[in-house]
């Protein structure tokens, strides 16, 4: 504990940049799964093809694609910009098969209903759609968060790791407590972002616990 006092800074300092490396490829990868997730949806040769691309990416270990996009993309090695894309490609080859199976899950009577009120596809899709996907999407998007969490503690080998930084740090000196801190930070970061999304896809999905408590 009085080596956590002592170090407040350098720990906060650590956990901001955990919270932005993890985060903002999940929004990012949201983003992108969505239009793919729905493309999917209505092409099945495109279905195919962005599923066994997002299995067959989703299989490359995170610490060779942190070491091998420098080189693609002209960054340094350690640039943060290596993790948010690394973490973004792995967040939409997971989500796209999750968007376009909570797709799928609509009921073709709700569809069809929608299509007869005069409903375009894109306004079907934005009204209809994907609300009713919602709930499928938001247990996707905690998988991903939590799996981004933990991934970016890898980082820390290639010297960009937020909290897995103390990782790194407690095993240079031999010292425990930065790394029992560094993995208390790192669970308790993952259980607040879960939380955080179970509550909001309540809040989005307020026929979801209407339908419940009837």
């Amino acid at each position: 504990m009085t080596w956590l006092v002592r170090n407040v800074d350098l720990v906060s300092g650590l956990l901001a940049e955990h919270v932005w490396l993890a985060l903002v490829p999940v929004v990012v990868g949201l983003a992108l799964a969505l239009p793919l997730g729905w493309a999917a949806t209505r092409v099945p040769r495109v279905r195919f093809a962005l599923l066994s691309a997002a299995g067959l990416l989703y299989t490359v270990p995170s610490l060779a694609l942190f070491v091998s996009l420098p080189v693609v993309l002209g960054t340094q090695i350690l640039s943060p910009l290596n993790i948010v894309v690394a973490l973004t490609l792995y967040t939409v080859a997971l989500l796209v098969r999750t968007v376009a199976d909570a797709l799928d899950a609509a009921p073709p009577a709700v569809l069809t209903a929608a299509t007869a009120m005069g409903y375009r596809p894109l306004r079907r899709f934005v009204a209809v759609e994907l609300p009713l996907a919602v709930p499928v999407i938001v247990a996707g998007l905690r998988v991903a968060s939590v799996s981004n969490i933990s991934l970016v503690t890898v980082g820390s080998l290639i010297g960009i790791g937020g909290l897995g930084e103390l990782f790194t740090l407690g095993f240079q000196r031999n010292f425990l407590t930065p790394l029992v801190v560094g993995l208390v930070g790192t669970l308790a970061l993952a259980l607040v972002v879960d939380a955080v999304l179970v509550l909001g896809g309540r809040l989005a999905t307020p026929w979801v616990r209407a339908g419940v408590g009837t």
